[in-house]
Order: C-alpha cells, then structure tokens, then sequence
C-alpha cells in the first residue's frame, strides 16, 4: 500500500466518524440522535435494553461526540499516517467496550451497528499501516 492510498483511508475514516458522531457532540441533536436509536430499537425490534438518558448521560455522550469531532478534523485536515495507526488504537478500544456491554449487559443490539464498522476502520487502518513503506513521523 501507498501513502497516498493510507492517507485516504485515514480521511475517509474521519469523514465516517463526523457523519456518524456529529448529532452525538451537540445538547439539542444529542436528543433527536437518541431518539433515532430508540426508534431503530423498537422498529427492527432489536434484542437487549435501550435505557431511559437522564441529562448526566447525554453530557458524557456530548463530551465523547465532542472528542471524536475534534479527532476527526484531525485526520481530515492532517491524514498523517501514525494517526491512522492511533486512529485504529482507539477504534480497538472503542469496540471492546462495545462488545463488552452488548455481552455482560446485553444493552441494545443497535450497537452492533456501531460495533462493525468501528472495528473494521480499526483493523484495515492497523494493517494498513505496517504495509506502508513510507511511515511520515509526526511534524
């Protein structure tokens, strides 16, 4: 793989986390946003529990949106390849503790629509990385 080829990998990447994470950074969206995935819950009639988010809960879901767009500028602007390999430490660690609580708390299945393509970016970023034969250090 190029370099040229890991740097779109790595925006292309950003630009899913914007679209997917967007309506979860801001206090108004944060609701509709929730509500989708209620909406999803009952209509595909998922398995597991969609709880009621109390504000603390849509703080911390603001907070995490919040974090992840900022990253996302990140890549788009900077699409560096060791932010791919970052990049793909924190999708691993994202999709653990997805897997983690769809399977000790069994929590909505609508995760696992989250769950697949976090760990897929994950994995292709990873390896993608150390089939490049050009690594740009961070500058």
């Amino acid at each position: 793989m190029n370099n040229l080829t890991y740097r779109k990998i790595v925006k292309a990447s950003a630009i899913y986390d914007v679209i997917v994470t967007f309506g979860f950074a801001f206090p108004i969206l944060v609701v509709l946003s929730i509500n989708m995935l209620f909406s999803i819950h009952t209509q595909f009639s998922f398995s597991g529990l969609m709880p009621e988010f109390l504000p603390l809960h849509l703080f911390f879901v603001n907070l995490m949106g919040s974090l992840v767009l900022v990253w996302s500028v990140l890549r788009i602007t900077r699409p560096k390849p060791i932010f791919g390999l970052y990049d793909s430490f924190a999708r691993f660690l994202f999709s653990f503790n997805m897997l983690f609580y769809l399977l000790a708390y069994d929590v909505t299945g609508v995760l696992w629509l989250f769950f697949v393509p976090e760990l897929a970016w994950g994995v292709v970023q990873f390896f993608g990385y150390f089939y490049l034969k050009d690594k740009t250090p961070i500058t």
